[in-house]
């Protein structure tokens, strides 16, 4: 572990100051650094890792930086996370300076285990600033908390925060401008103390480091008690040879007496702990159980907490199918009349046909689905912040054990059903390696957005059945993909990543009203990444597919239609057979196009699957992002119709028939399609993650490898099972 070199803020008074936030997970501190920002912050990499930083100024204070550390319980870390934010801390990463003051956040329903990592900064000499955070949730069960005590039991200020109604943050802020010309002299003492045999190696140590005058540190004392608290060797080549060889004296001594630290100093840390919180915190006259404490046992049961959650998650599905359904037709409505205008608006000629039969057509095709998005970015977000998704981790964790799994993987699966990126990177929080790379490897599996526009597409345009049946639909794909990403976990855990498993220790914050303004901006900020994706990377594509379905041209042809149409026009011939005319036209182009050669290349290996050339060429396209495959069907079949076309991609892939007259998209086309995409990696942005998390290429080959090869053979099997059954074919 890095030795921090402690400079005082006074020292650093001739350049900005940067303030290092830091504290456990879910006590607010994001909240807290967004209110102190202003929301204004740069969004970046650590360097060397993917763990994402986050860093801003003080408002109205250029000068005093704030940076954002992933959160962590300890300095003694278990993930990448938890690393990071310990060595950033310390200042032992490229290009970030070391912190001047650390501003802790602490949540006050859980005061003693929140001060635990409280304790181990203080102790090691770093100006520190509590916040408080979270009183009002506090004060409502009852309870009275003397800060005032607080404060001078750890030797720094400590100040009452409520994050979200932004109470008490005028008072952190004007502590954080004014810490420059606060007292700095007082350096905290370690005020735990432990057996003398390990008292006495602690001061060994800690007299050998203060004793080298290259190590400048706040407290030797507490950095020899947390070094000695490690179970690596971690750290030591940042301490002289003597320093070294006192620490690993210490060690074996420790060892031979049958002297644990670690165990031994957790302990009195928090035996110390309980002792300050029992002297500040105040418990209500008559203790009885909270609504949420009853509600718990309810919802954590193995039986009904289980069958709730299965009724949160269907409200969730038939939610997000029924009322997003109208929004959407509004959003084809405005995108088709404003296709119309620009067909009107813009002279005929390629530039025309590239904004309205590739960026209009492709884009659209996705950018309707923003309200299903919204609403399910909505319900995640309430879940989240209501509380309640603790409870279901503990729920799936009974059902997780049994394949192999800790219930932490809960929570990175479930961010996948927002996006596989940031719930693969989630997985940092899993101790075990092999564990986390198990939750890696199935987390395509989940049904993240863009799968879920896919499905109400094809949902919606190819089963005939009601609404409720549609959501129930939906929510059987859900199930499908988890289910077979915890069949595929237990096989894995069985064969090449076998491990023990390991005990499931949760927080479970308090129960809360959710908040609306931090709900409302996650969601805007999603959908946001929804839109710049849609005016970037599908855009590119979209246009790349207009290209390869609108050439190579025939000057000849097109001068044979031209012609037709104008003898067609002279005859006084109906509108109708003009534009049966001009889409007979249109057809001609996209047989002859480098897309259609492409499509029915690749259609031998799809068509056991039941596709034809333009679905292939949509599978194809949709291994950069699966919802590109949307992008391609409405592209297609934008080219293929007049711009007169009143019908939608929906009708469009309804009514899509075969030269032979025969339905494309029978029910079994969409069985099988539904169950390609339920199964296959489709999409560069999990591959490169798992590759940068992995640091290496092995492990995204394999997940894109087996994904794909099971998705192939599981839509194959569903296809040529129904029509040897004659199920769906019509």
């Amino acid at each position: 572990m890095p030795v921090p070199k402690t400079k005082s803020a006074k020292a650093s008074q001739g350049r900005s100051m940067l303030v290092a936030i830091i504290g456990n997970p879910n006590t607010g501190k994001t909240t807290i650094f967004n209110a102190l920002t202003g929301l204004r912050y740069k969004v970046s990499n650590y360097p060397g890792v993917t763990v994402e930083k986050r860093e801003g100024a003080l408002i109205g204070h250029p000068a005093i930086r704030l940076l954002d550390l992933p959160g962590t319980y300890s300095l003694l870390p278990n993930s990448p996370d938890e690393e990071i934010a310990r060595e950033v801390l310390l200042g032992e990463v490229a290009d970030v300076p070391k912190p001047d003051v650390v501003l802790l956040v602490v949540d006050a329903t859980n005061l003693e285990r929140h001060l635990y990592l409280a304790s181990q900064i203080i102790e090691l000499g770093f100006p520190v600033v509590v916040a408080c955070n979270m009183m009002d949730l506090l004060e409502k069960s009852g309870h009275q908390l003397d800060l005032a005590k607080l404060s001078a039991h750890l030797g720094v200020p400590v100040i009452r925060t409520v994050g979200h109604s932004r109470e008490g943050l005028a008072e952190l802020r004007h502590t954080l401008e004014n810490f420059r010309h606060m007292e700095k002299d007082r350096r905290p003492r370690r005020q735990w103390t432990t057996q003398d045999i390990l008292e006495h190696e602690i001061a060994n140590v800690a007299s050998t480091i203060a004793a080298d005058r290259a190590t400048d540190v706040g407290n030797e004392n507490g950095l020899a008690a947390l070094l000695l608290s490690q179970n690596d060797s971690g750290g030591e080549t940042h301490l002289s040879s003597e320093a070294v060889n006192a620490l690993q004296a210490a060690r074996r001594k420790l060892a031979a007496t049958g002297v644990v630290p670690t165990a031994e100093i957790s302990s009195a840390r928090f035996d110390w702990l309980e002792q300050v919180v029992a002297d500040v915190l105040t418990a209500p006259v008559e203790s009885r159980r909270s609504a949420g404490e009853r509600f718990d046992l309810f919802a954590t049961h193995r039986i009904w907490g289980l069958l709730f959650f299965g009724m949160l998650m269907s409200a969730m599905f038939y939610s997000i199918f029924v009322l997003s359904d109208p929004l959407i037709g509004a959003i084809e409505g405005a995108v088709h009349s404003l296709r119309s205008l620009l067909f009107v608006v813009v002279p005929e000629g390629l530039f025309r046909d590239l904004l309205g039969d590739g960026v209009l057509a492709g884009v659209g095709a996705v950018v309707v689905f923003l309200p299903q998005i919204c609403f399910l970015f909505l319900f995640l977000a309430i879940l989240e912040d209501s509380g309640y998704m603790s409870r279901a981790a503990i729920i799936m964790d009974r059902i997780m054990r049994r394949v192999g799994l800790p219930g932490r993987s809960f929570i990175p699966l479930l961010s996948c059903h927002a996006c596989a990126v940031p719930g693969i990177m989630a997985t940092r929080t899993i101790d075990n390696p092999k564990d986390r790379l198990a939750t890696m490897l199935i987390s395509p599996l989940m049904v993240c957005s863009a799968r879920m526009q896919v499905y109400t597409m094809l949902v919606a345009a190819c089963l005939p059945v009601s609404a409720g049946m549609k959501a129930l639909v939906l929510l059987g794909l859900y199930l499908f993909g988890v289910l077979s990403g915890l069949g595929l976990a237990m096989l894995f855990k069985k064969t090449f990543l076998v491990s023990p498993r390991p005990t499931f220790l949760i927080e479970l914050p308090p129960y809360r009203l959710p908040r609306w303004s931090s709900i409302l901006r996650e969601v805007v900020d999603r959908c946001g990444l929804f839109l710049a994706r849609a005016g970037t990377v599908i855009l590119a594509i979209t246009i790349i597919l207009w290209a390869l379905m609108s050439f190579p041209r025939d000057a000849a042809r097109e001068k044979y239609y031209a012609s037709r149409e104008a003898e067609l026009v002279e005859q006084g011939a109906s509108e109708e057979r003009i534009s049966a005319f001009q889409a007979e036209y249109q057809s001609e182009v996209l047989q002859h196009s480098f897309a259609s050669r492409v499509g029915r290349f690749v259609e031998p290996v799809f068509r056991p699957l039941g596709y034809d050339w333009k679905i292939s060429l949509g599978i194809l396209s949709s291994f950069a992002a699966r919802e590109v495959f949307l992008g391609t069907m409405g592209v297609v079949y934008s080219i293929e119709n007049t711009q007169d076309d009143p019908r939608q991609l929906r009708e469009h892939l309804a009514d899509a028939r075969r030269p032979d007259g025969s339905k494309i998209f029978t029910p079994l086309v969409a069985a099988s399609l539904l169950v390609f995409f339920a199964l296959s990696c489709q999409c560069i942005g999990t591959v490169a993650v798992v590759r940068r998390e992995t640091n290496g290429w092995r492990w995204p080959m394999f997940m894109f490898g087996y994904l794909t090869g099971l998705a192939y053979l599981a839509a194959l099997l569903v296809y040529q099972m129904g029509t040897a059954l004659r199920i769906g074919g019509s």
